[in-house]
């Protein structure tokens, strides 16, 4: 999988599409914060408080689905915590983020559907957080969800329907709307 080149002549088609049609201009629905610790306990308490410390929001915590006894893991047990954020304080938890990064990321992080995922290895990097020695150092992964508007239709559980392939949101459309809404650079 070969990462897209961005040359103006596409940015500028992806635009002229964008102001032409404008319900075919994608967004940010969601970006998801994850903190997988792998055990439940003390350590999963610390890594919500973490969550929680950036966000503001309480986490959820997530469960495992199979039991893994080489790793002491047992299926239905609390191993990791997860936050989703919408609108307005999704965007503003991303800018924090992507300070982190330095606002580049790389173009293969974008998956087939426009999805972007990546890491911060230390939770202490992100502007406004303090460490404490309580606590410790947690790293976690940030996955920014977009799509375009009527995308819910697909994904609803009354009425839902089928949504044409080139509905879905391309990689080139990803980069040019986080260039253009964040000043991302893709590397």
């Amino acid at each position: 999988m070969s990462s897209p080149v961005l040359t103006p002549e596409v940015v500028e088609r992806i635009l002229e599409e964008w102001k032409r049609q404008p319900m075919r201009k994608p967004r940010i629905v969601k970006v998801t914060l994850n903190i997988g610790v792998g055990s439940s306990g003390e350590r999963l308490a610390k890594a919500s408080k973490v969550l929680e410390q950036i966000t503001g929001q309480k986490p959820v915590p997530r469960r495992a689905k199979k039991t893994i006894r080489d790793f002491g893991i047992k299926r239905g047990e609390n191993i990791g915590v997860i936050v989703t954020l919408r609108e307005e304080k999704a965007l503003s938890v991303l800018k924090r983020l992507l300070e982190v990064v330095g606002y580049r990321l790389k173009a293969s992080s974008i998956d087939n559907h426009g999805n972007v995922c990546f890491g911060i290895q230390e939770h202490i990097q992100i502007p406004g957080i303090r460490y404490d020695p309580e606590i410790g150092i947690f790293g976690l992964d940030v996955c920014i969800t977009i799509a375009r508007p009527g995308m819910r239709v697909a994904l609803r559980r009354r009425a839902r329907a089928r949504i044409p392939r080139r509905h879905r949101v391309t990689r080139e459309e990803t980069m040019v709307l986080l260039s253009q809404l964040l000043g991302v650079t893709f590397i």
